[in-house]
């Protein structure tokens, strides 16, 4: 309140308000950076952001692992089947013999996926038992103590390089996305906050305004007693007062939920009586146009996830045309094994074995299912593009008009203060000349309409600023008071 009578009014609302309720025993004083801060690290929104964050950090940390060798351990301990089984005579006749038979095996295997090639090498060790029993007992023992081999598919897509290229898109818009939803919450947060600072100044003018017109009210009927005013006068005046106390009580409930809902956003307890701190100046900030369209197409989550998809439209491309064409896969190992009767038998002579495999795929016929897949998988992509074009200029657009919004806000900051200080001052010289019969009770009331008009309009346009500069920071994610990108 810049008016010395206003100030008066507004020292009143303690008496005012004591009939609403106990005022609470505690008082919380909370400035906009600290009810910012409460609410990325309290606020039910910052759980969900964060616990967002954390699994992305362990999917990317996890497609990292599959990326490191693999050990595995597979085998059947034990196997067992009995069965009848057609024996061959040396005759050429076949005999129906029952047989028992019991094999284990375990085998080792070390992978490594080759990322560059798609493909995988591997190191592997097995052995393995087997009993047979039933017309002849047999026992015999198999090692292959070593064995290194490669899989590597031919003229086909690298799935693995093309995994490894969207993850790392995925894991920057991933972090990028956690950072706007800090942002989010910040704009949040100073909305329920000059949304309490605004509906606390227009309780305190309400109380201030019902403590003047009551005071005009005696002063009228003490006029309209001598025969100075007439009824009209007295009447208007008396329905100035109802009206103001009734004010009173709309504000005192639109302040209660203000505050209510400020102290949701905060994760404070229902019962803690807060209070908005606002500074006596607020920053000027250089918000430069070029700037902020260079940054919020460095930083946004939007241009990563622009990227990822162009990304995916060119494997799709990728995909459709190999699958359209010859390829093979190249399989090869080399080791040594042996077999006995006993199992340290199985480690000794040792016997090479080697192999290789090339299986070779080559669509003969498709009547033009393949081209017309590539030719799909193209428009997709080009449609893609023309998509992406479009996101890009726009969030160009939004950025460079929240930068003007911000320069525009701080404008009308700076009007509203100037007109709430002379409306004020304009109500307290208009009250003072209605004392003394100067002027009409008519002009007194236009005066002080103004008067409220202005003063709501003064917060509203400081919550207008703020909320500016946090829109600004994210729709960039840059810092224009440090000068430097929100990590």
């Amino acid at each position: 309140m810049h008016a010395p009578i206003l100030r008066a009014g507004a020292a009143l609302t303690l008496g005012v308000l004591l009939p609403f309720g106990p005022l609470a025993a505690q008082t919380m004083s909370v400035t906009l950076p600290e009810a910012v801060e409460l609410a990325r690290s309290r606020s039910h929104a910052a759980r969900s952001a964060e616990a967002a964050r954390d699994a992305a950090t362990f999917r990317e940390s996890a497609f990292a692992s599959r990326l490191l060798p693999e050990l595995t351990i597979s085998g059947a301990v034990p196997s067992y089947n009995h069965s009848i089984i057609e024996v061959l005579q040396p005759d050429g006749s076949t005999l129906f013999r029952p047989q028992n038979l019991t094999s284990a095996g375990l085998t080792a295997t070390v992978t490594q996926p080759l990322p560059f090639s798609g493909g995988s090498v591997f190191v592997s060790s097995s052995l393995a038992r087997l009993a047979v029993s039933g017309t002849q007992d047999d026992l015999s023992w198999q090692s292959t103590p070593v064995l290194v081999g490669l899989r590597q598919p031919l003229f086909r897509t690298n799935a693995l390089g093309w995994d490894q290229h969207e993850q790392r898109y995925e894991g920057e818009a991933a972090r990028r996305r956690y950072l706007e939803a800090r942002e989010d919450i910040a704009l949040r947060t100073t909305n329920l906050f000059f949304a309490a600072y605004a509906a606390e100044a227009t309780l305190a003018n309400a109380v201030a305004n019902a403590a003047v017109n009551d005071t005009l009210y005696r002063l009228n009927t003490g006029r309209y007693d001598i025969g100075s005013i007439g009824e009209n006068d007295l009447l208007q005046s008396e329905l100035a007062l109802l009206r103001a106390r009734t004010a009173v009580d709309a504000a005192k409930l639109t302040h209660d939920r203000a505050l209510a809902e400020l102290r949701l956003a905060l994760a404070i307890p229902a019962a803690t009586a807060i209070e908005v701190v606002i500074p006596d100046s607020t920053p000027t900030v250089a918000a430069d146009t070029a700037l902020a369209v260079d940054q919020a197409l460095h930083n946004l989550s939007v241009i990563s996830q622009l990227e990822l998809q162009g990304v995916q439209a060119d494997r799709q491309v990728a995909q459709a045309r190999s699958d359209n064409g010859f390829g093979a896969v190249l399989q090869a190992s080399y080791g040594f094994n042996a077999t006995a009767p006993e199992m340290s038998g199985a480690y000794r002579d040792l016997l090479g074995a080697q192999r290789l495999t090339l299986s070779v795929d080559v669509p003969l016929l498709q009547w033009g299912a393949g081209r017309e897949a590539v030719h799909a998988a193209e428009a997709d992509r080009d449609g893609l593009a023309s998509a992406a074009e479009a996101t890009r200029e726009q969030t160009a657009l939004d950025a460079r008009f929240a930068a003007l919004d911000l320069s525009q806000a701080r404008r009308n900051l700076e009007l509203s203060a100037t007109a709430d200080t002379v409306a004020g001052k304009r109500f307290e010289i208009a009250y003072n000349r209605y004392v003394i019969g100067r002027i009409s009770v008519d002009n007194l009331y236009i005066a002080q309409n103004e008067k409220d008009q202005a003063r709501t309009a003064y917060a509203q346009a400081l919550g207008r600023y703020w909320e500016s500069y946090y829109r600004l920071r994210r729709l960039t994610l840059y810092d224009f008071l440090r000068g430097t990108p929100i990590r």
